[in-house]
């Protein structure tokens, strides 16, 4: 394998609703962590091309072309390989986990000859636990078994009809296993990986593997026929559900930022983050984008999820916790693995992280938001999970007012942010209204007299009037794009002079060519050094604001452009680099989440106008 990194915009995702690869146009997956999201990674070759791990399925020894596209309906994953002596293409899955926690974990690739003939290579060099552990090989008849101090896994090529695949075609080298195959047009072949399955490689033949590949290929065109989305933006839409689905945990319906650790927002630089944890931020945004789309099973399983999450901090008298692993524990302790490179150079690389341990007091606003959405969509709170509600928000009431780490994990110093007080004010609003619509006990009094008192602080210190803007933080003139959700939440009206005047501003100081960056780390700086890139999640916010600020042509030709930096399989990063690559943890949840949102706004204004 070439010792180059392939752009992070270059791979497919696929997973089993515990886990997730992301798989390169040649063929590589370089990314694999098991039995979960959060375990360390098993190929991590995006974060050291020689020490991670990957995986490799291609032609050998010719020059080729390459091309990805998922099967319409589903994440299967095909890449295709044009050559002149023929095309070959990799079908790329892993069989449906269920919603039982579970080790056992399968990574099929089928590799198909379309036309012609064509030489296949495949190898396995795997770098268990980060690369940091040893692992030994051993071979039984038709596959091997890599065996490290805490993980197993299986590697069988197809069983072709009723005999193995011959012992030569199976070679050993001192660090991997490679497969070969000679195709001609018609054939089929390809290996299984598998963890937490028989220590002894079993061999599947290619009938059982397309039945795994049909059975999965239903599976996902079952679930997307559910959605009720029949907008102008269909196939984007859906694409971001599905890939929203796969980086759901299924167990517990806990929703991850993003399958990967340690990928930069900008390369060579410092920003290299472990987004592979359920932000109680991006979940809460999830219920709103499934009830959207009609996914009303999913919503109400994370909004379980969350209601154990305001049971364990009422109980402890905490606040909520920033982020939580898929199980719902909060051990997340940050470590830099030393030994790896990082993406193109881009060290440190993390993995854990510290923010888990900040105080964010906007993801009280986002939670409570989502429980009031669910709440008007059918999907009432259970009664004890209100009474914990409740007093999460009588312990909002007395913390509200203090310094605080911010939306963006700052750490540069607390700040009196005013997106922590907007989104306190949202708590609050948002539990005096679901008190009053439901007739739940609560202090509303005190709840409301909070509320306003946010509201006035926000109107008296939050709004610069030499800049004629809301700012980032009291005090300090900078401009913040997480400003851009006001109108939404309602907090003001879109049309009020005050905010005309603030989207104004951010056209002008944060808007590149419709791409909006989240502030100026030059002007706040939040202890890091280097820039990063324009932020996806609030481009698409941004595209809300001018829509509901009668912007509506503006609006959608800011949405259309933005659709041009997804990838050639409609996936999104977490930012965009100047010169129009993705950037940071791939895909990003908050990127997909906020697309769907804007996509159901758009239509909708659209709808009204005409």
């Amino acid at each position: 394998m070439e010792t180059t990194y392939p752009a992070v915009e270059d791979h497919g995702l696929i997973g089993d609703l515990q886990t997730a690869a992301l798989i390169s146009k040649d063929g590589v997956v370089n990314w694999f962590c098991a039995p979960r999201f959060d375990s360390p990674s098993l190929f991590g070759a995006l974060l050291d091309r020689r020490r991670g791990g990957y995986f490799q399925v291609a032609p050998d020894g010719i020059q080729y072309a390459s091309k990805q596209l998922y099967l319409p309906g589903t994440p299967i994953l095909i890449t295709r390989f044009h050559s002149p002596d023929g095309v070959g293409e990799v079908l790329d899955f892993m069989p449906v986990a269920g919603e039982q926690a579970t080790d056992r974990h399968q990574l099929i690739r089928l590799i198909r000859m379309v036309r012609g003939s064509m030489r296949f290579h495949a190898h396995c060099q795997p770098g268990f636990n980060y690369g940091r552990d040893p692992y030994e090989i051993q071979m039984h008849l038709g596959g091997a078994a890599f065996r490290s101090p805490n993980l197993t896994f299986t590697l069988t090529p197809f069983a072709r009809g009723q005999r193995l695949l011959d012992t030569e075609e199976i070679r050993r080298d001192a660090e991997g296993l490679s497969v070969t195959y000679t195709m001609q047009e018609g054939d089929s072949a390809g290996v299984v990986l598998e963890t937490g399955g028989p220590t002894i490689p079993r061999a599947l033949s290619s009938e059982q593997a397309h039945d795994l590949l049909a059975q999965t290929r239903d599976f996902w065109r079952r679930w997307l026929r559910r959605s009720r989305y029949s907008g102008r933006w269909r196939e984007q839409v859906e694409r971001s559900a599905m890939t929203i689905k796969l980086m759901t945990y299924a167990p517990t319906g806990a929703l991850v930022a993003a399958p990967t650790a340690g990928l930069p927002e900008r390369v060579g630089g410092q920003r290299n983050w472990d987004y592979r944890y359920t932000w109680i931020r991006d979940a809460s945004f999830s219920v709103q984008a499934l009830l959207s789309l009609g996914f009303t099973d999913e919503a109400e399983k994370y909004l379980f999820w969350l209601d154990a999450r305001l049971r364990e901090a009422e109980e402890g008298h905490l606040p909520l916790r920033v982020m939580y692993r898929v199980d719902g524990s909060s051990d997340i302790a940050e470590e830099v693995l030393d030994h790896l490179e990082g993406y193109r150079g881009s060290a440190p690389v993390r993995v854990g992280n510290d923010a888990a341990g900040q105080l964010q007091l906007d993801i009280h606003g986002e939670a409570l938001n989502s429980l009031d959405l669910a709440d008007r969509s059918g999907l009432l709170t259970t009664s004890e999970g209100w009474r914990k509600a409740a007093r999460v928000m009588d312990w909002l009431c007395e913390h509200w007012n203090q310094p605080e780490d911010g939306i963006w994990e700052s750490r540069g110093g607390r700040q009196d942010f005013t997106y922590g007080r907007l989104m306190s004010w949202v708590a609050l609003d948002r539990a005096v209204r679901l008190a009053q619509r439901r007739g739940r006990p609560g202090d509303t009094a005190r709840w409301t007299t909070e509320r306003d008192a946010i509201y006035e602080q926000i109107m008296s210190r939050g709004y610069d009037t030499e800049r004629r803007a809301f700012v980032q933080h009291f005090d300090a003139p900078i401009l913040d794009a997480s400003l851009l959700a006001m109108p939404a939440l309602g907090f003001i009206s879109p049309i009020d002079p005050l905010w005309r005047t603030t989207l104004q501003a951010i056209d002008t100081d944060l808007v590149s060519d419709s791409l909006v960056y989240r502030y100026d780390p030059s002007a706040s700086p939040d202890g890091l050094a280097g820039a990063e890139g324009t932020f996806n999640m609030c481009t698409f916010w941004y595209v809300q604001a001018l829509a509901q600020a009668n912007r509506l042509d503006d609006a959608v030709l800011t949405f259309e452009k933005m659709l041009t930096y997804s990838t050639s399989l409609g996936l999104y990063a977490e930012e965009i680099a100047p010169d129009g690559q993705q950037v940071g943890n791939f895909p990003q949840a908050f990127s997909h989440l906020s697309l769907i949102t804007t996509a159901a706004v758009l239509d909708r204004l659209i709808n009204d106008e005409h």
